[in-house]
């Protein structure tokens, strides 16, 4: 059963931690602010599925970091940063049991995966563009890469949305754990699948479509539906039974500042 979960996060020091802050109250000292995301969502059960399953939805996001005269962010709830950001990228890819799917009969099972990597972003007054690059720590062994732009909207101080092209791309190793077929799988397939070599590169494009909305200064909702379309190896993959890939979800935002 496949599930991805995936969260940015801006880098700030480890420290130790001994107590919490309100963020709407003024923070004095030395304080790590951040933002927690629980949810649900639904997401195709494998890449290139033509089917989807219920998934949790879990994000986390440093907003703030006052440490030793380094400032980062702002304690302020409404906050919109702009100019360059760098950040930490993570994804938790779900293993993949082909036992519990008819047309991957014949493949071997692939291990749950966890990607860990950086990501530069440059956000104006009503817009932002990101980049990602993650390495398969465990799992795939292999680099993949996100491109992606938003147009920002704020129709009020609370609400925000957003939209914007994507673009994901993976590297040989990647390619071939998710969308390659040996020969050896082909046989055991009888004939289902035929043998296919995939290639890194671009394997999709799309674009998503969000929305957050600050209920009060801790409390938010925050919301996002995303397309995207298979391309080259991922789209050619005679795994892939649907080119058109649609993933959406919803949760509850909870900010923090924990003081030390």
């Amino acid at each position: 059963m496949l599930r991805t979960i995936a969260a940015l996060a801006c880098l700030a020091p480890a420290a130790a931690l001994a107590q919490s802050t309100d963020f709407a109250a003024p923070v004095d000292g030395p304080a790590l602010g951040f933002t927690l995301r629980g949810g649900v969502g639904t997401a195709p059960t494998y890449f290139g599925s033509d089917s989807n399953e219920a998934v949790p939805d879990i994000g986390f996001e440093f907003d703030y970091l006052n440490l030793g005269g380094f400032t980062f962010g702002d304690p302020d709830p409404l906050y919109r940063p702009q100019g360059f950001g760098f950040g930490g990228s993570l994804r938790y890819i779900g293993e993949r049991d082909a036992s519990d799917y008819d047309e991957l009969t014949g493949l071997d099972d692939v291990d749950a995966s966890l990607e860990l990597g950086v990501g530069v972003s440059y956000s104006g007054a009503n817009y932002e563009i990101f980049g990602n690059v993650r390495y398969g720590v465990i799992g795939h062994e292999g680099f993949v890469g996100e491109l992606g732009a938003d147009a920002l909207i704020f129709p009020t101080d609370r609400l925000t949305l957003r939209a914007g092209p994507r673009a994901f791309f993976g590297d040989d190793t990647y390619a071939s754990t998710y969308f390659g077929v040996t020969g050896a799988e082909a046989a055991a397939s009888g004939g289902n699948l035929s043998a296919f070599e995939a290639d890194g590169g671009l394997l999709s494009t799309g674009v998503e479509f969000g929305a957050g909305y600050r209920i009060n200064d801790n409390w938010g909702i925050d919301a996002a539906i995303t397309y995207e379309r298979l391309r080259n190896s991922a789209e050619d993959s005679p795994i892939s039974l649907d080119d058109d890939q649609i993933s959406a979800r919803i949760g509850l935002t909870r900010r923090f500042t924990l003081g030390f």
